[in-house]
């Protein structure tokens, strides 16, 4: 089977507040994980100097915080995080949200 993704969320099931991950795709140049956020889970603020990192929201509503901006993003969605930019994302709904993160070129 091509696709993991069903196979790789199946087990994700945060509690509130919680976050679980899983591994979709890791080679030398790319990481491609999944998050699942319970509500009122937070994936903090953070950077990658050398990365470009690129959220795809799956399923539900995730509020994708960039810099000092935030923003309310509905499955499906895609948003870009520059190099250096912090960046994360919450979940303030009453659902489970479920994003992937891709990170590429992979930090040295």
């Amino acid at each position: 089977m091509l696709d993991s993704y069903a196979d790789a969320i199946a087990s994700l099931e945060p509690g509130d507040g919680e976050i679980e991950t899983a591994e979709l795709v890791v080679t030398d140049d790319i990481l491609v994980k999944a998050f699942a956020l319970g509500p009122g889970a937070e994936l903090e603020a953070h950077d990658h100097a050398e990365s470009t990192n690129v959220f795809h929201v799956l399923e539900g509503t995730v509020t994708v915080l960039q810099g000092e901006n935030s923003e309310r993003v509905d499955a499906p969605g895609v948003v870009h995080h520059e190099r250096g930019v912090d960046h994360g994302a919450r979940n303030e709904t009453d659902e489970r949200v479920v994003f992937t993160a891709s990170l590429c070129p992979l930090p040295s």
